[in-house]
């Protein structure tokens, strides 16, 4: 080892260090008021023009569903339960979409693990 030992990186890097953990952490703290920003949020999307409706929340919960009485035919029960599910569904991609939109906008589209 050189006579002194480590002294970091050539140039002074000890204060670039600590930009880049001040970036790092107001980049943590921004995710962090994104996701609360999505928990909050609501989602909603119909199905079979518009009889069946569900609003989901930024949590993945299903928050409301709505059924118009002209979709509710006991002979086609099948039908009914496929346009709830294809609501549920929509309402989901639009989270997911809203999400991906939200969280990339922080992190410049990078995976972060928080």
């Amino acid at each position: 080892m050189a006579k002194g030992g480590f002294r970091g990186l050539p140039g002074g890097g000890g204060s670039n260090m600590n930009q880049l953990l001040q970036q790092a952490q107001k980049m943590q703290q921004a995710a962090q008021q994104a996701q609360e920003e999505i928990k909050n949020s609501r989602f909603d999307a119909t199905s079979g023009g518009g009889v069946v409706k569900v609003v989901i929340g930024g949590d993945h919960e299903m928050k409301e569903l709505t059924i118009d009485p002209s979709a509710v035919d006991p002979s086609d029960v099948e039908m009914l339960q496929d346009m709830i599910i294809a609501a549920y569904n929509e309402a989901q991609r639009k989270l997911e979409d809203y999400s991906e939109s939200k969280m990339g906008s922080v992190t410049g589209g990078m995976k972060m693990p928080f």
